[in-house]
């Protein structure tokens, strides 16, 4: 079995050109490396999107200002103030997917990553179709969830398109990753999810060592969202199978 390409350094020379172009929308990439820079633009090219590209963080948030993006690409460095730039990308363009780029292969700071709110994590080196393939998958969500731009379940409005939740019309704070969660749930409304399902839907990856992680979350959705969250009657446990929401 042929050994998938890879991108482990600039001097990356796979034939993407074999593959006709199939997508349109925009794409930020924001990488510090002038070649990789060229390789990314070049990869995204030949799907069909066009690519806006910045050097560095300062820059990408620029760009993000004056022209949101479809997704946006960004290689953190080891050692980078990463954090708080996903913040800032979260701030300026809620729901906005974002794909990490890094060498560096923690699970803790993949998890702290994707708990701030961006929507995949890829490890350098790494194979340009499935990029692209991750790519394509968090577009195709933050599609699916502009579709219908509000939910309503008893006295909480979610409002997708503003990244809103309001319950007896007073603003609920929800994180990003809660968000994606409550919206996740409610997009799959009166259907058993499994945790492990919740991780690779809502913080898109998969084989996480411990699953307790969803547990919190559905538990702050709780105090958050219910009006007894001891007794839930819309974040549902389902006994050894997951979770359910009902409206």
């Amino acid at each position: 079995m042929a050994t998938p390409t890879t991108i482990s350094a600039p001097t990356f020379n796979a034939p993407m050109d074999e593959l006709k172009p199939a997508a349109t929308g925009r794409v930020l990439v924001v990488e510090g490396d002038i070649a990789l820079q060229k390789v990314l633009q070049r990869l995204f090219c030949s799907k069909g999107y066009e690519v806006d590209v910045a050097p560095d963080g300062s820059a990408g948030l620029e760009i993000l200002r004056r022209r949101l993006p479809s997704a946006l690409i960004l290689d953190l460095r080891p050692g980078s103030a990463g954090c708080d730039l996903c913040r800032e990308i979260v701030r300026l363009a809620p729901g906005l997917p974002f794909i990490i780029l890094s060498a560096n292969g923690s699970v803790v700071d993949k998890v702290r990553l994707l708990e701030l709110g961006a929507a995949d994590y890829v490890t350098i080196p790494f194979s340009p179709r499935e990029l692209v393939a991750r790519l394509r998958a968090q577009m195709r969500r933050a599609q699916r969830i502009s579709i219908d731009s509000t939910y309503v379940f008893r006295d909480v409005i979610v409002d997708f398109s503003k990244t809103e939740t309001t319950r007896h019309g007073q603003a609920v704070s929800l994180t990003a990753t809660e968000f994606k969660a409550l919206t996740f749930l409610t997009r799959n409304a009166q259907r058993v999810i499994s945790r492990d399902e919740l991780l690779r839907e809502v913080w898109g990856y998969q084989n996480y060592p411990c699953t307790r992680t969803v547990d919190t979350h559905i538990l702050r959705l709780r105090q958050k969202l219910e009006s007894d969250p001891s007794h839930p009657s819309h974040f549902l446990t389902v006994h050894r199978m997951g979770y359910k929401f009902v409206p």
